[in-house]
Order: C-alpha cells, then structure tokens, then sequence
C-alpha cells in the first residue's frame, strides 16, 4: 500500500469543464467533499470524469479548482493517470457505476484499498427505467443491461475493501457480500439547520387545530420521482374532501403537463409551484414552519437525500412503499406508506393523518428524533471512520 494517507474520491458524478477553468459539479459534492476535508487527517483529492453538456441537477455551481479545500482533477477513469491517483492514496472510494467496475481489480493489484459506495439496487434500477422508457423494447434492452451490470456490481463488492450502503435497499442487498459493510444515510442537513423543539411544537400546535392539511413535495419534476402522480394525488384528495394546500418545490421537464393538468382539476387554489428553492435559505425554513405533511410519491427506491433533510425538519413522510421509503420507514416511524403507484392510497393515507391530527404529531417528532442521529456531520463522521479502517489507518471495530 502506498504511504500516501491521501484520501481519493471518484464519483459517478461527471463535471463539465469550461473554457475559463471553471468545473460545473452541484453544490451537494462540494460540501461533500469539504467534509471530507475537515474529518480526513490527509490531502483529499476528487477526479471525476467529463461530461459534454451541464446536468438538469438543481444546485449546479462553476467552481475554480484552485480556489476549493480539496484537489478536483476532471479525467476519464481509463486514462492512464488513474493508476498514478490510485498508488498515491490511502485509500480511494469509488461507486458501483458500471465506469467504475473495474476498479476493485485494479486496486487490489495495485495495492490500494478500495471502498465501493452503493444506493442503487437491480431492482430500483429496473424501476427507474420502467419509468424512463416508454419505448417496451428500448425498455427491454436497458433492464437486460441492467441485469449484466448487476453482476459486475456484485463481483465489485465482493473484491472490495469496503462497502458503503446509502440507504436500506443496497444494505440489505449486499451486507452478505463483505464483512466491512456500512449503513448510512444521505443527508445535507447540518446539526445547524435541524428544527429546534420550540419551533417544532409551535409548528405542531397550529396543525392541532385542524386548519387544511399543509402538503409538500420538492425534488425534479421527472418520472422516476412519480411527479406526475401528484395531480391524481390532489384530484383524489379533494373527491375524499380534505381541505388541503399543496407545495411544490422544484422544476424539471413535467412540469407543464403537471400544470395542465392541475388546471384540468381545477385545484389552482389548492396548488402552488414555488420553483427551485435554495436549500438552506428557502426550503429548509418552508418545511419547518409552514409544512405539516411531505408527500413522497418516487415509484423507484432512490435512496434520495429528500428523506432525511424532510425528516429533520420535523416533517413526517407519506410515500410510495419503494425499497428506500420502505426501510427507512420501518427504521425510523416517521410517516406512513402506499403500494407503489397507487396515488388513491397515498391520498387515502394523507386522508387518515387528517382524521387523526394527534397521531401526525406523533409522526412529526418520531421523525425528527431519528433524522437527529443522521446529521450530515455525524454521517460524514461514521464514514470516514469506516474509510480509516478500510486502509488500515485504524482497527476496526468487529
């Protein structure tokens, strides 16, 4: 091994690199990756692969690699220069992409631990193209790719040093697999921006007294997120006669079939669409003050930071029973589910919350009590432990 303790992080997350040497990557791996910096007693370094076009991500930056804490190199994973990255860590973490497979091998001949992070599971990535494809055999022919790459994941995991598991689904998926396994959950809400427990129970004191339900949905307003699920939601709502508001926050390419269809509904009163809202300034004070009930309808197990950074805030979730929401639901008891797809459920669930106000505060603070020890610190914290393992930096707790 190399006695390099530079921590090495590749990313399935591909960057833009502009003319002016500026690099386009979210706001979410920049923090990411300062925290890195702060927790890991080494250098820390990112090299990430380039991408053609800037994503639909909702918090894109252009950041100066100069002027950021970390080392950030724009490469493909099959130049050459990789192995020079790889002999000069301590330890590198890379994901289950299938441009990152080949790692493990290489690192294990190279001498350098590897530590795979996985979130998706065969089955949420079958769910995602489902939803993505409404082509049957382009649908086909991604799900028996998906099927191969499942396999080169599992061999992956094998070879690997350690094994990172964002959420439940790819936990229970691979915990077998390898011993050095880690459970996590993805978050970027700080200790700083948890709901404190004045605000919380002034928040559920006035959803006490039985005013309309306070709904909310954020994320991309795309497929795989059941997006365009929520006019059907709201439309059942309303035929169940639930007085109710409902906020979406985000932006994406449903959203004026969404409007149209609102529109069709005729539930303008009841909906607004905030647009894309700054996290920390603008979402994070929407959900802790104004939002009695968050309604999650992914048709896929994304384990998706929405959860976590909805369940801080002391909002309890009502969502399609995918493998994510599943788990963590039964983990956590922050909020209650519906078979996948079945938007009647879903508004039937919402329905019984409203019926039964006392039982939705209950909700409210089992979420927040378990989004308390998963703060975007203590989770950073466990995994970089677990890294410091995996290199043999420190013994690990068996």
């Amino acid at each position: 091994m190399s006695d390099s303790r530079r921590l090495l992080v590749l990313p399935s997350l591909k960057a833009v690199a502009k003319d002016d040497g500026r690099v386009v990557v979210t706001q979410k791996f920049v923090d990411g990756m300062t925290e890195y910096v702060k927790s890991w007693d080494g250098p820390v370094r990112a090299v990430l692969e380039p991408a053609d076009a800037t994503s639909n991500n909702l918090d894109n930056v252009a950041v100066v690699p100069a002027a950021l804490p970390f080392e950030l190199e724009v490469v493909s994973f099959r130049d050459p220069r990789i192995n020079d990255h790889l002999r000069e860590s301590a330890v590198a973490l890379g994901g289950t992409d299938h441009r990152q497979n080949h790692f493990a091998t290489l690192c294990a001949n190279l001498g350098t631990p590897y530590v795979v992070n996985t979130e998706y599971t065969l089955q949420t990535r079958c769910q995602i193209a489902t939803a993505e494809e409404s082509n049957p055999l382009r649908r086909w022919r991604r799900i028996w790719w998906e099927r191969g790459q499942e396999r080169a994941n599992v061999t992956s995991v094998r070879r690997a040093a350690g094994v990172q598991c964002n959420g439940m689904p790819t936990y229970d998926a691979y915990r077998t697999l390898n011993a050095a396994t880690l459970l996590y959950f993805d978050t970027r809400t700080t200790a700083e921006l948890l709901s404190d427990e004045e605000q919380l129970q002034l928040r559920l004191a006035q959803m006490l007294q039985g005013a309309p339900l306070r709904l909310a949905f954020s994320g991309r307003l795309i497929a795989m997120k059941g997006a365009d699920h929520l006019p059907l939601f709201a439309a059942e709502l309303r035929r169940l006669g639930i007085p109710f508001t409902l906020a979406i926050c985000g932006a994406g390419d449903l959203e004026d079939a969404m409007r149209m269809a609102f529109s069709r509904y005729e539930l303008w009163g009841e909906v607004q669409f905030r647009g894309n809202l700054d996290f920390k300034h603008r979402l994070v004070p929407l959900l802790q003050n104004e939002i009695d009930l968050f309604v999650c309808p992914h048709v896929q197990g994304d384990p998706s930071c929405t959860y976590l950074e909805t369940m801080a805030c002391g909002v309890p979730i009502v969502g399609y029973a995918n493998e994510a929401w599943h788990g963590l639901m039964q983990l956590s008891g922050g909020g209650r589910s519906a078979p996948l797809e079945d938007f009647a459920l879903l508004a039937a669930a919402v329905a019984r919350l409203h019926a039964d106000r006392e039982q939705l505060a209950k909700l409210s603070l089992k979420a927040w009590d378990f989004a308390r020890d998963h703060t975007f610190e203590s989770t950073f914290a466990r995994r970089v432990e677990h890294l410091r393992e995996c290199a043999g930096l420190v013994a690990a707790h068996c």
